[in-house]
């Protein structure tokens, strides 16, 4: 019930549960929003969008749910995922916030509770800590949304990379000069540049502003395709470059070799995830660039040390910038993508 990445990264538990009770029927709930992101997934009988957060909509949808379900799982600590879990579970599961009495109530209420802190290890291994008590096998791949052939997309001519340059937040930005670089540098090796992006109005402005800086035949697909046609576009690519957000985990669910542009954030907890990589332990630390399987880590620094934060900007804020990433040289991204262009065929 939170965003597009962490819908994605929970497709590992439905993997898991899958396996396990072959014949069950799951149902996930998720803000409407968000159900692109499980199109196509045969592990999922049936969405169920939360398409208002009011409190009557909300009460009136739970009762809807009422002891449907033999077992409910809230992949949240939140206070709405555990009540709908409680109410839709004839047995339900739930996070909780570690060592916090105010919260030792949901332990209480709930069948089996696991302890969730800031010092967890990978966001898909953690969700697939509820394979543990209910003594089933994990299932360590992520499933991108995918579309029916007739809604397919005709793809671009030749060798292309798609460039997810827009965030949801500011601190998450990595700066304009640096995507101009990277796109001079691929169109110097003769690949075609597809932008991507949501429909969202300040977003579209912000890469039409940039787009008039770019080459001509840089192809702007911004708020034009669903997330299942993303996913057709973005495995057909030779490279995806992104910052850390949902598309970036979605291309790296795809297989193909992605450059993730990373800075307050901890690439430990929220690094893509690597497609193959099937351990207990995170495939990344917290600090440095790193790679992994199909995944490239670039992490910004700061002179302070300070990377990575976990905070929400230098001025804590969803719309301030990050110097990290600020101060981050497109040297440092041109390196990586020389390294993959190395080992792909016909380069």
């Amino acid at each position: 019930m939170r965003y597009l990445g962490d819908t994605l990264l929970v497709t590992p538990l439905i993997g898991a549960l899958r396996q396990a009770y072959p014949e069950a029927e799951i149902d996930v709930l998720l803000p409407a929003a968000n159900c692109g992101m499980l199109m196509g997934n045969r592990h999922v009988n049936r969405l169920i969008p939360l398409v208002s957060k009011d409190i009557l909509s909300f009460a009136g949808l739970l009762f809807s749910l009422f002891r449907q379900y033999d077992l409910a799982i809230s992949t949240q600590a939140g206070d709405r995922p555990l009540l709908s879990a409680l109410i839709a579970g004839k047995y339900s599961m739930g996070f909780i916030a570690a060592n916090t009495a105010k919260y030792s109530w949901k332990r209480l209420l709930l069948d089996s509770a696991l302890a969730f802190n800031v010092q967890q290890n990978h966001a898909v291994l953690e969700n697939l800590r509820f394979c543990q008590p209910l003594n089933i096998a994990p299932s360590y791949v992520l499933m991108p949304p995918r579309q029916a052939d007739e809604q397919s997309i005709e793809l671009p001519e030749g060798k292309y990379a798609v460039l997810h340059i827009m965030p949801q937040w500011r601190y998450k930005q990595w700066h304009d000069a640096g995507w101009l670089a990277v796109t001079e540098y691929l169109q110097s090796r003769g690949i075609r540049v597809v932008l991507t992006g949501s429909n969202q109005a300040q977003e579209q402005a912000m890469l039409t502003a940039l787009q008039q800086q770019l080459p001509a035949n840089v192809l702007n697909l911004a708020g034009s395709l669903s997330l299942a046609q993303l996913t057709g576009l973005i495995e057909k690519a030779t490279v995806f470059i992104g910052p850390d957000t949902g598309i970036t985990h979605l291309a790296a669910a795809t297989g193909i070799p992605v450059v993730a542009i990373f800075g307050p954030t901890d690439p430990k907890v929220w690094a893509p995830w690597p497609v193959g990589y099937a351990d207990d332990k995170s495939p990344f630390v917290s600090q440095g660039s790193q790679h992994s399987a199909n995944i490239y880590i670039v992490q910004g620094q700061s002179e302070q040390g300070c990377v990575p934060c976990q905070l929400e900007g230098c001025q804590r804020s969803r719309q301030s910038q990050s110097d990290c990433l600020d101060n981050l040289s497109a040297a440092n991204v041109l390196d990586v993508l020389n390294i993959i262009l190395s080992q792909t065929p016909g380069f």
